[in-house]
């Protein structure tokens, strides 16, 4: 099996203070790079970011390269220099709250059946629960949003608990049971946003990088 197309740029790739995570070093780079990629996007996606986070973002370093991950982390990374904490505030809000809803659902029983708390959810639930997760008791958000299954794939790349083959078997199939199915067309709907401008360059990044796990952990490869 090839390795994962970050490979070039792990050594780069951090992860963000907010998403308290931590990578273990006996874990491949490339991994580390995946895991920090996903917990960035699930701490840009789980709520409105602080002051720090978006200060991080803009504190990364450019990533290696020309391809479209590569452009898509340097326009996220410019895209936070040129807007004020504010402006990404008030942005989130008409995004993924609104007034009763913003523009966006993003869950995956939604983009899956057109409904909430559908069929999808309980699925979910029980690999979440045979994985080891458990909801915490303050979460009040289904275990479906996008941020969450960032999360969980932050945490599953990062397991060096588990033997390597095994991490990749339970990734992929976490993926491809839980994301792969819908997840582009949710960076989509994210870019095209009327209210998108930080969060269109955050869509970018997320349909690159997501673009990459899926080859990578398309089943057989």
């Amino acid at each position: 099996m090839t390795g994962h197309p970050l490979n070039a740029t792990a050594a780069q790739l951090h992860f963000p203070d907010d998403a308290q995570t931590s990578v273990q070093s006996t874990i491949a780079p490339e991994d580390a790079a995946r895991a920090g990629v996903y917990a960035l996007l699930g701490a840009l996606l789980r709520g409105v970011p602080n002051a720090a986070l978006l200060e991080h973002v803009r504190s990364l370093p450019p990533a290696e390269g020309r391809g479209e991950f590569a452009l898509a982390w340097e326009g996220m990374r410019l895209a936070a220099e040129q807007l004020r904490l504010e402006e990404v505030d008030d942005e989130y809000h008409q995004l993924f709250i609104g007034l009763g809803r913003g523009e966006l659902v993003p869950y995956g029983s939604w983009y899956q059946t057109g409904f909430l708390m559908e069929k999808p959810l309980g699925v979910l639930r029980d690999d979440l629960r045979a994985l080891g997760f458990e909801r915490g008791a303050d979460v009040h958000e289904p275990e479906d949003h996008i941020a969450a299954l960032c999360e969980v794939m932050a945490a599953l790349a990062q397991d060096a608990e588990v033997p390597a083959v095994l991490s990749l078997t339970r990734q992929r199939a976490f993926f491809q049971t839980h994301m792969a199915e819908w997840i582009g067309r949710f960076w989509r709907d994210l870019e095209n946003a009327e209210s998108a401008l930080f969060y269109r360059s955050v869509a970018r990044l997320g349909s690159a990088f997501t673009a990459l796990e899926a080859r990578y952990l398309e089943p057989g490869a």
